[in-house]
């Protein structure tokens, strides 16, 4: 059998829940083999995402992992047999393997919560702001690269702007409205951009205002990704060592309370077109 040579975050991710399943009922690798009738290198292999797991392997797994959870055992078991190849595949070896792990969590959340401070969230960035902000970011990169990441910034819009839209709900800081940063012209139009999606059914942006009083939130930007169970959420955040995709249960709990705390001391969803309006009069 050939082993992966680099897991998806996906793959990683239903790899992680095996073992935390195991981990949970008490068993070793050994055991779990013999459950299977396999080495214990193979179950090794598994919760490494090195290799994958058939459907009767998983339940027979999760059947004497006594995990009665079945809403949870469906979702892994498509994770598992999942084949779909999106059209993020055209990018690998082209692009940075995050930023189809990104494309890819984006295809199958059943819902998003963003939380932007510095920018706009990338699901609403016109080609120019990402340009821009690609450009600055990499000085050092020729055209190609930065026209290639903002290719793939502007086709991951497809999970809010296709033919089945997921419910996406952003608060974005008033600074991340500020910044100009592809100038006056470009900002007027990223503005124009947030508040034509603001009207969209499916879409909830709230602001957080400067005058706001006791806000120390500044670091909280994140992506808040629904699974198909909440157990399978996930959160993203960019840090100085690359993107982070936090998947512990602990973590997500917080982050749920974050994105709820930040929610109830935005401006309401109106309130926020109109504060993005005056904003983008007076540019």
């Amino acid at each position: 059998m050939v082993l992966r040579s680099e897991p998806t975050a996906r793959q990683m991710r239903l790899a992680v829940e095996l073992r935390r399943l195991r981990d949970a009922a008490g068993l070793t690798t050994r055991d779990a083999a013999g459950l299977l009738g396999v080495s214990s290198a193979q179950i090794s292999q598994i919760e490494a995402a090195l290799t994958g797991v058939s459907e009767k392997r998983l339940r027979r797994l999760a059947a004497n992992y006594a995990c009665a959870d079945d809403e949870l055992i469906d979702a892994l078991v498509a994770m598992a047999t999942d084949r779909t190849r999106g059209w993020w595949e055209e990018y690998r070896g082209v692009l940075p393997s995050a930023y189809l792990d990104l494309a890819e969590l984006d295809h199958h959340a059943t819902f998003r919560h963003d939380v932007a401070v510095i920018h706009v969230p990338g699901l609403f960035q016109t080609e120019e702001y990402a340009r821009a902000l690609f450009a600055y970011m990499n000085p050092e990169f020729p055209e190609s690269e930065v026209r290639v990441r903002v290719d793939h910034r502007m086709k991951r819009k497809v999970v809010i702007e296709g033919p089945d839209p997921i419910p996406y709900e952003t608060v974005i800081h008033e600074a991340a409205l500020r910044i100009k940063v592809a100038g006056r012209a470009a900002s007027q139009a990223q503005l124009r951009r947030i508040l034509e999606m603001s009207e969209a059914d499916h879409v909830t942006v709230r602001v957080i205002p400067f005058a706001l009083d006791d806000f120390a939130g500044a670091g909280s930007a994140m992506v808040y990704a629904g699974g198909p169970v909440p157990h399978l959420d996930t959160v993203v955040r960019d840090g100085p060592h690359g993107t982070a995709f936090i998947d512990a249960q602990a973590q997500l709990g917080r982050f749920r309370t974050l994105f709820r705390r930040l929610e109830k001391v935005s401006l309401e969803p109106d309130r926020s077109r109109d504060f993005i309006h005056r904003m983008a009069k007076e540019l």
